[in-house]
């Protein structure tokens, strides 16, 4: 029981995470119900009945397939107001009994006086039928018992709010099936500690990413970028584990012009904001940093950020120093104690060497969104090209997750005093005794 309410529990969360999914699903059921509705709006019914004499009581099953049948329909077509076909009939009519000698005859209509008149041209259609020379039976004297009259049927109002509650319900249910199939794919990495194993490097950090759509809030988060406590903390230890110092208050590192790769995935939107969020942070601190957007191996993925970085406006306001290079290298910045670099490389076919080296260099990756074989590709290719991963940071960690990404560390084994050899005589040998104990 207790799985099952953690399971839950996780689903919900899944859930409320992608709420803008699941409402969008939702929103769009509701609009689709609505249109099924419009286009198919609701039919009326209506039946007339039909009397035989009794001699055709023991017939009844096959004055029902008569009535229903082509000829009798093909004389109801001319009694209609409105042309229609032989097959547009069929499919509205329908004929069955109600005892032995009283044929029923319903029809539907889009309006009441329509199935009242298909239905009431039927029944006479199917009267004349049986006393004419068309009738390869024995012939009958039957009549209209009760016209087709009030017909009934859901009105418009009711009909759009039914088939919009399904659309809504439908949409929903298939919004968080999807989500949760998302979501709960195996092979994406979703807990720190899956992800941290994937490759055997520590998570450093794992903080909300910030995911700008356009060039313009590019520029807000270089600007204006200020995490909350706790994500402020998480990136001040990150700064602190990979060796960029003493980060007090006062900005001071312990290192000099020293360069650090934030590597991440083209597929994965969020782990893109880790290096520029970083930056931004640093230069809060008082860090004299610079952000450099380099070559990529996927341009697309940062194209957007490459003009944000190249905007006039962000080198007037910013304190915080933004550049685009096309080299592979680091040129050393004057001033500057901190250069962090944006990396992007293809999930797929990875190839670090096609980015701006740097002089340490971790990975940027969101949860949920990698597999362990990405990161190993990517792993893979850095070490290659003589890199080496030191850390990764995580984008947009589970709530449900409880893990923290961090390597154990080995307990050092209690170090056992070495034996002392005692010489001299018994009594001597007391006293050493003696005084080793104290």
């Amino acid at each position: 029981m207790s799985e099952q309410a953690l399971d839950l529990r996780r689903s919900m969360q899944i859930v409320r995470r992608h709420k803008i999914a699941v409402s969008t699903a939702t929103l769009l059921g509701l609009a689709g119900g609505v249109a099924f509705a419009t286009l198919s709006p609701q039919t009326l019914a209506s039946s007339a009945l039909v009397a035989l004499p009794n001699s055709a009581a023991r017939y009844v099953t096959t004055q029902v397939v008569i009535a229903g049948s082509d000829p009798v329909l093909t004389g109801a077509i001319p009694k209609l107001d409105q042309p229609t076909s032989l097959q547009a009939l069929q499919s509205r009519v329908q004929v069955g009994h109600l005892s032995p000698t009283i044929i029923s005859i319903s029809a539907q209509g889009k309006t009441a006086t329509e199935a009242e008149d298909t239905a009431n041209a039927v029944a006479n259609s199917y009267v004349d039928y049986l006393s004419s020379a068309k009738n390869p039976g024995p012939r009958m004297q039957a009549r209209v018992f009760q016209p087709a009259v009030n017909a009934t049927g859901t009105p418009l109002r009711q009909h759009l709010v039914i088939y919009g509650l399904i659309g809504l319900l439908v949409g929903g249910v298939m919004g968080v099936i999807a989500v949760l199939a998302i979501a709960r794919n195996p092979r994406r990495l979703r807990e720190r500690d899956q992800i941290a194993d994937a490759i055997g490097v520590p998570v450093l950090a794992s903080v909300h990413a910030v995911q700008p759509s356009d060039a313009a809030g590019w520029i807000t988060l270089l600007e204006e970028y200020s995490p909350g406590v706790v994500n402020a903390w998480q990136l001040r230890n990150a700064l602190r584990h990979l060796g960029f110092g003493d980060v007090r208050l006062t900005g001071v590192t312990s290192r000099d012009g020293s360069s650090l790769a934030v590597l991440s995935l083209s597929s994965d939107r969020k782990a893109l904001a880790l290096g520029p969020q970083l930056a931004a942070y640093a230069t809060s601190l008082g860090i004299p940093t610079a952000l450099v957007v380099g070559p990529q191996q996927d341009a697309n993925a940062t194209a957007v950020l490459r003009a944000a970085c190249d905007a006039p406006a962000l080198a007037k306001r910013s304190r915080l120093r933004a550049i685009v290079s096309d080299h592979y290298s680091i040129d050393r910045l004057p001033g500057t104690a901190l250069t962090v670099v944006v990396a992007v490389v293809d999930g797929e076919a990875p190839e670090v060497a096609a980015t701006m080296r740097a002089a340490t260099t971790v990975l940027g990756v969101s949860a949920g969104a990698v597999t362990a074989e990405q990161l190993a590709r990517v792993a893979a290719s850095a070490a290659t090209d003589g890199r080496e991963i030191a850390g990764i940071l995580v984008a947009d960690p589970d709530p449900a997750d409880h893990t923290t990404g961090r390597l154990p560390q080995l307990t050092r084994p209690a170090q056992w005093k070495m034996p002392t050899r005692i010489t001299g005589t018994s009594t001597e040998a007391k006293l050493q005794t003696g005084m080793a104990r104290r």
